[in-house]
């Protein structure tokens, strides 16, 4: 029988839920019990898949093609388990399912309610994935108590504390303990009106997390104790740390996984085994080379968009002992007149994914800069895409080559929309998602980089390179690495006489995690760092020349 942690959130949106869940999650897998994690999100949209990535950050997409919340990515790069389809569930979802029922008569001709039949979805799915073999279940409600969108969730959450034993079932709330400067004094009246309100809805909190970026005195954690209803040690210190990955370490120094297990009364456990985290914490703290890497995107001022490349570098960097410092460049600025200026002291360029036609110019003189100046490339899907123009219209003489994503008109297609989405008018949930595999060709860089001839990644999108012109890209000198074992898509191109460019159709930052970077990543900032290694080599040689 599973077990079931759910986690709440108090006072202001962002405190870090998923980083909490997530951290749990980890210590109570290093004991280990088999965990998993869930996300539920209060939001009417049926997934996140249409969203602007201002609304939601990126779109994170799991193995069976889940259109997913970007906590997902945190729960498997801290976990290193896959989610799926069951591992986040939106409101839409909810009601969409509910009125499905409804419309096949489901409900007999019954009134249908908030409550019961709302909730009872919502408990249907929150208990789902208990029947998988897990021993605990986490769950995050997305969302702040007190907002009118999350109010079925938590009525859920009450109406299973009153179902299941009290053994099975807790509640974790993560809340604000600010810290004012001009009274040089924390402050609890904002954690005691958040669980005040937690309250007020039946639910109770066994646990109270408080991010806050000053330590807890032990009054402090008195006063929340005595007027939250919990126990001291029941009230758990998360200070801002310098790295989301120190969180689970805090955590354990905090005994949350300890207190979790009493209240659940869990006594099959060992001591956490953490030296593969801590061995990457130390690599990661304590780098031996450093990067200057071009993230070339439209979304560079909100780095959720780009969170799991973000954090696939984080991984890759620790991996080659490198601290990689990312430079966004926002590619609607990029031009032939000022893109040396902006590219020219970095050490690796990497184009980004993404929708549309803003910045895509941009994108294309960068990708000509890196080609031409052996500057490490690296394209993720629509990056990719981008160094196929390029190459078409600067190395064939391709002048009008575009994708018809851009240019629907063009009469040189080198990037096509898909022949099975040409037919498809609905945008929600209907490109090509999830894990597809991949044949690699022998001999090939990225041959070398995966050491192996057939892959699985995951997918996200509509256009594809257009194969009536693989001929000519490959006499060339681009080659089609990397092709769908069934369709014959091109998921990989590399130039071989380049020191190391390659672009790819598929997400390969959706799989990287902390104990496996995504080779692709490692290898890019490896070949990144000989790179910043020989141009300072030669800066220091002619350096040497003048002053003899």
């Amino acid at each position: 029988m599973a077990k079931y942690i759910f986690v709440t959130g108090g006072v202001t949106s962002s405190l870090g839920k998923g980083i909490i869940a997530a951290s749990l999650a980890k210590l109570l897998q290093a004991r280990g019990l088999n965990v998993t994690i869930q996300k539920f999100d209060p939001y009417i949209n049926v997934d996140p898949g249409t969203l602007n990535p201002y609304e939601h950050g990126e779109c994170y997409v799991t193995d069976d093609g889940a259109e997913t919340d970007l906590d997902l990515g945190h729960y498997e790069r801290f976990l290193s388990i896959p989610t799926s389809q069951s591992n986040n569930v939106t409101t839409g979802r909810i009601y969409q399912t509910v009125i499905n029922k409804e419309r096949e008569g489901a409900y007999l001709g019954k009134t249908v309610q908030v409550v019961p039949h709302i909730t009872d979805e919502i408990k249907r799915r929150m208990l789902m994935l208990g029947k998988k073999g897990y021993d605990i279940v986490i769950t995050e409600l997305g969302g702040t108590v007190g907002d009118i969108e999350s109010l079925p969730f938590i009525e859920a959450v009450r109406q299973l504390q009153w179902e299941l034993p009290e053994e099975d079932c807790m509640v974790v709330h993560l809340t604000l303990v600010p810290y004012l400067k001009a009274a040089k004094e924390l402050k609890t009246k904002p954690t005691q009106h958040s669980v005040k309100m937690l309250s007020q809805e039946g639910v109770h909190p066994d646990i109270i997390v408080c991010r806050t970026e000053e330590p807890l005195s032990p009054e402090i954690r008195r006063k929340i104790a005595l007027f939250c209803n919990v126990k001291i040690e029941a009230v758990i210190e998360a200070m801002d740390a310098a790295t989301i990955y120190e969180v689970p370490l805090l955590m354990m120094r905090e005994k949350l996984d300890l207190i979790c297990l009493k209240k659940l009364n869990i006594v099959n456990y060992h001591e956490p085994e953490l030296n593969r985290w801590k061995e990457f914490l130390d690599k990661l703290k304590y780098p031996k080379s450093k990067v200057n890497i071009g993230l070339i995107g439209k979304y560079i001022e909100l780095q959720d968009a780009y969170k799991s490349i973000l954090e696939a570098f984080v991984h890759a960097g620790a991996m080659n002992e490198c601290k990689v410092n990312v430079v966004n460049v926002h590619s609607e600025f990029i031009t032939e007149e000022n893109v040396m200026e902006k590219l020219g002291a970095l050490d690796g360029l990497l184009v980004a994914p993404g929708f549309g036609h803003r910045g895509v110019e941009g994108k294309i003189t960068a990708v000509k800069y890196a080609r031409e100046h052996g500057l490490p490339f690296f394209g993720i899907c629509l990056g990719m895409q981008m160094s196929v123009i390029e190459f078409a219209r600067n190395v064939l003489g391709m002048k009008n080559a575009h994708s018809t994503e851009m240019n629907p008109d063009t009469n040189e297609a080198v990037i096509d929309l898909m022949e099975e989405q040409k037919e498809v008018t609905a945008k929600g949930g209907t490109m090509r998602l999830g894990s597809y595999p991949c044949d690699i060709k022998k001999d090939t860089l990225a041959n070398r980089i995966y050491g192996t001839e057939h892959i699985r990644e995951r997918h996200r999108h509509r256009w594809e390179f257009n194969n009536k012109y693989l001929e000519q890209f490959e006499a060339a000198g681009m080659v089609a690495s990397g092709r769908n074992t069934e369709s014959g898509l091109v998921e990989i191109v590399e130039i071989p006489v380049h020191p190391f460019f390659i672009g790819v159709q598929y997400h390969p930052e959706l799989k990287s995690t902390v104990e496996h970077p995504q080779p692709l990543f490692v290898n890019f900032i490896k070949a990144s760092r000989e790179y910043a290694e020989k141009k300072q080599s030669s800066k220091t040689q002619i350096l040497e020349e003048e002053l003899s």
